[in-house]
């Protein structure tokens, strides 16, 4: 990179490879010293960028609508970047009103208070409801809707970049590919599997990823979904 010296040069120094690193990080951080980062003081603009999720559970003939509004930050610039702001959580179904207004709320002011907001999604996915909870379509076991919630945030969250998706690498995918072939050689009536038709109906649930999908093969308990095993 060339840069225009525009003052009279009275001394030099020869810069070595650990100087010249840290001379490099310096000027990073003086940079990012002047980007703006979301916290409690920051304006609402008159504009927010908003994505709306739908969820429909058994416990209720009504959808839940979770509407998440971004803002945008260091505008474009390299250092763009979508933090969320706030979120509404709206029904037709009024029973679960009080909670839910309290819930958005709270969820709102940890998003506007800044910092690392990511923990939220354990929390909320680590509420079990003592009436029991239900399983989505595919076999994903809900043990509340306040779980679920959580999951709609965590997805929320990977969609902008706050949280990384950790997918199964090349190695894995093919076991699991096997392991469904193996299988479906060996059960290939279609009334063995579930509705979905991804996993066997008498599929037990992984404590892993919360999906009926463990099954025996080869005298070792193994999920389809994920590929945790309990012979490693």
């Amino acid at each position: 990179m060339a840069f225009k010296i525009d003052k009279k040069i009275i001394s030099y120094k020869v810069l070595n490879t650990e100087e010249k690193a840290n001379s490099e990080q310096a000027t990073l951080e003086e940079q990012k010293l002047d980007l703006e980062s979301m916290h409690e003081n920051v304006a609402r603009p008159e504009i927010l960028h908003g994505t709306t999720y739908k969820i429909k559970t058994p416990q209720s003939e009504h959808a839940l609508y979770i509407t998440i509004n971004d803002m945008i930050l260091n505008e474009d610039t390299e250092y763009e970047e979508r933090r969320p702001y706030e979120v509404f959580i709206n029904s037709k179904n009024m029973e679960h009103f009080q909670w839910v207004l309290a819930l958005t709320r709270v969820i709102s002011a940890v998003f506007r208070k800044g910092g690392d907001s990511c923990f939220l999604v354990e929390e909320l996915k680590s509420v079990f409801d003592p009436k029991g909870g239900y399983f989505k379509k595919g076999g994903v076991f809900m043990p509340s809707l306040v779980a679920e919630i959580g999951c709609t945030i965590e997805q929320h969250l990977k969609k902008i970049g706050m949280l990384k998706t950790h997918d199964l690498d090349t190695h894995q995918k093919k076991f699991l590919d096997a392991k469904r072939k193996e299988f479906e050689a060996i059960h290939s009536d279609a009334s063995l599997l579930d509705e979905s038709g991804s996993f066997p109906a008498k599929a037990l649930l992984c404590a892993k990823c919360q999906t009926k999908a463990l099954v025996l093969m080869d005298g070792c308990m193994t999920c389809l979904n994920c590929g945790d095993s309990k012979c490693g």
